[in-house]
Order: C-alpha cells, then structure tokens, then sequence
C-alpha cells in the first residue's frame, strides 16, 4: 500500500490536476480554471492545469500598487509584474502546451 502525504505542495497540485480531469470527463462544458495558486505551488502548475482539462486562465491585471490589497496567500504569481508583462508570460505559458488565449466572453459553447 502507497501512503501519500497529500500536505507537501507537488501531492496537493497531483491531486488537483487529478480532480480537473475528471471534472473534464464527467462535465465537459464546464469552465474550469488552471488557477494562480496552482502555479504558485508548483512552476508548471498552470500548464499541466490546462493539459489535465482546465480550459480558463485568469491574468492579474490589478495596478502593482494595489496587488498587496488583494494577496489571498504568500508568494502568489505575477505580483511583481505589470499587467501586461503577466498576459505575454501568461500567453507564452498556455501556447506551449497547445491552446491559446482568447479574450472574447466566456460563454461555453454546447
């Protein structure tokens, strides 16, 4: 028997993009989101996010003035960076594992 400690962070991001997947499977239209707090606990995080299912992606567009205001945990991602910076590395990001960003409403599609 495999006992995990599903407390360190590369095992609470395993598990979470275990569970986007079948989220995907049993719910195909959902909008589910490849979250900063998943590639703030691990680098790719976002990336296997959107490999595993995850079809959303929410940049930071807040001015660096106000970031600290709205920090929900330590060390989250693209704090340090304006706006635009965060959407081209962002862009890099989702392009290098296949999809792309789209900027349009994020009705699903049926």
């Amino acid at each position: 028997m495999v006992i995990r400690d599903w407390s360190s962070d590369v095992c609470s991001s395993d598990l979470t993009v275990y569970l986007l997947s079948l989220l995907r499977l049993i719910q195909p239209n959902l909008l589910l989101p490849a979250t900063t707090a998943l590639g703030t606990i691990r680098p790719d995080g976002r990336e296997r996010g959107l490999q595993a299912g995850a079809n959303v992606v929410m940049p930071n567009p807040s001015p660096l003035g106000v970031r600290k205001k709205y920090a929900l945990y330590d060390g989250k991602l693209c704090t340090g960076e304006e706006a635009a910076q965060c959407i081209g590395c962002l862009s890099r990001r989702v392009t290098s594992v296949g999809c792309r960003i789209v900027t349009a409403r994020g009705d699903i599609i049926r």
